[in-house]
């Protein structure tokens, strides 16, 4: 059993380092910003609330993110995760076994985190990348496709989040071990064109990895 655990492990860390794709195919029109940020345990996609292609707006009832009621943001942060988990875990001081347990080991409600900005965050690691038009709209129908929508069609706001300009919403999916919150992340970027580690289930592996087709 000792061996299997330690051949598992192994195969995760190879895993970390070894890219998805092993070279690409440079393209132009590469003018989109994505970002993605990491907060040593999540990781989160940092979009313009607005540009020539799309404004989220059009989704989302901006100034109902957070409880400071404030709509000029200019950045917009997307995190999928486990509901129960991301809801009642504010910091690392708040961790409860039987919450971590269900999170990795059960199939569980899931939640995205929105959390609005005027800059990009400097107190995070942060990296940003350009794509395509093609692309960043591929990645935009991922994020769209992952809420959960009520009969008329609109998201589903579900709790305040840990700080005023934040909010959980109602989610698709199911929170597991074999499929967390970084890949989730992971799993975006690839519809984006964007490589990722080959297992994308920690948010520094897909910082070190993350590059597009565009550079």
């Amino acid at each position: 059993m000792f061996r299997g655990c330690l051949f598992s492990l192994s195969l995760l860390a190879i895993g970390v380092f070894i890219p998805r794709k092993w070279g690409t195919q440079p393209k132009d029109k590469c003018n989109l910003d994505v970002c993605i940020s990491n907060t040593g345990i999540h990781s989160n996609i940092i979009l313009p609330i607005k540009n020539d292609i799309f404004d989220w707006h059009q989704y989302l009832p901006i100034d109902k993110i957070g409880i400071d009621n404030f709509y000029d943001y200019n950045y917009l942060s997307f995190g999928w995760g486990d509901r129960e988990f991301y809801m009642s875990t504010v910091t690392v001081a708040d961790l409860r076994l039987s919450t971590t347990f269900k999170a990795l080991f059960l199939p569980t409600p899931s939640v995205i985190y929105v959390k609005g900005y005027q800059l990009i965050p400097n107190s995070l690691e942060v990296k940003c990348i350009k794509v395509d038009k093609n692309n960043y709209l591929s990645l935009i129908h991922f994020i769209q496709s992952t809420f959960q929508l009520n009969s008329q069609g609109r998201v589903v706001r579900i709790g305040d989040g840990h700080t005023t300009n934040a909010g959980f919403y109602d989610a698709v999916g199911s929170y597991s071990i074999i499929r967390n919150c970084n890949n989730w992340t992971g799993e975006a970027l690839r519809k984006a064109d964007v490589n990722t580690p080959l297992w994308d289930g920690l948010s520094a592996a897909i910082i070190w990895h993350l590059r597009s087709n565009c550079e």
